[in-house]
């Protein structure tokens, strides 16, 4: 059979197995248009249309103005929740694996206006700056099948959460307080993990990893985690480990013999595999039995000073 033969049967498979995942949803949506026109809009953003905005989205799915499209968005009624959890189930189903890693992330989404629900002067890291911008947080899902995204949250600044004017002007329920990121993450961990997903361990940078209830919150679960966290992070060290006290990850370094790194890949990135030189320190016992807490040291081969905790 021909690669263009191929392609083309890889192709029907998908959008048969879209077609199946569309229908599935049907009952989360009050009305059946408002159901048609969200498998559309979703047919859009999977295809190659060049510019993913309203009115080439609109064009795609047959309609003449993005107003149909854009009702899914803001007004027709569908339980946004029941869908994620219909897909995470679908996901699990396909991608579940024993050694699946779950993943915290965060998305700033840059907006020019001020009236988005959420949108603030603050700090994108997709920015990589202080932008006027939305920030979602978001929960990843990955394992040796395939990788995908399956829970999210959007970051309300406390601003917004004090305006009950503009809450209202957007349709923010008054049960929404405010909670930082953290706590959002922490929350989708928890859906996650009640919900049966498989994961052995959990990741996430520094904005979560130097929370320390959000490390607390995964170890009373016994959930194994990797988590970035400043230099500056204090974790106490216990015996049999080292004296009780509270030390910096960065002088812990220092006390590296030369045979404590070892060079390891995590993996190809865009210019070939990415290799580290690696070290561990365990500090103290963990909450469960046999397990413990310690500091993983990854240092750059090109740059010796420049070291993530």
């Amino acid at each position: 059979m021909a690669e263009a033969d191929t392609a083309l049967l890889e192709i029907a498979a998908a959008e048969a197995e879209i077609h199946g995942i569309a229908a599935g949803l049907r009952p989360r949506f009050r009305r059946g248009a408002a159901h048609r026109h969200a498998i559309a809009y979703v047919q859009g953003l999977l295809s190659d249309v060049e510019r993913k905005n309203g009115w080439q989205l609109a064009e795609h799915g047959g309609y003449s103005h993005p107003r149909t499209t854009q009702r899914v968005l803001d007004r027709s009624r569908w339980d946004a929740d029941a869908v994620r959890d219909d897909l995470r189930a679908y996901l699990v189903e396909h991608l579940g694996d024993p050694d699946g890693v779950l993943v915290v992330d965060e998305t700033g989404f840059l907006k020019k206006g001020t009236h988005s629900c959420g949108v603030a002067r603050q700090y994108s890291g997709t920015a990589g700056r202080i932008e006027t911008c939305q920030i979602g947080v978001f929960l990843g899902y990955s394992s040796a099948a395939g990788r995908a995204g399956i829970d999210r949250e959007l970051y309300l600044p406390r601003e917004w959460v004090e305006d009950a004017e503009r809450r209202a002007a957007v349709s923010v329920p008054d049960t929404v307080a405010f909670h930082t990121k953290p706590p959002l993450a922490s929350g989708m961990i928890e859906r996650a993990l009640d919900a049966g997903v498989l994961a052995r361990w959990v990741v996430a940078d520094a904005v979560y990893g130097s929370d320390s209830k959000f490390r607390r919150a995964l170890e009373e679960r016994d959930q194994a985690y990797v988590v970035a966290v400043k230099s500056n992070e204090k974790p106490s060290t216990w015996p049999p480990y080292g004296v009780p006290g509270q030390v910096a990850v960065a002088a812990l370094r220092t006390g590296l013999e030369p045979g404590a790194w070892h060079r390891l890949s995590c993996g190809e990135g865009a210019q070939g595999e990415r290799l580290y030189d690696w070290a561990y320190i365990p500090l103290r016992p963990a909450l469960r039995e046999g397990w413990v807490h310690g500091v993983l040291f990854r240092r750059s081969l090109t740059e010796p000073d420049e070291v993530a905790y």
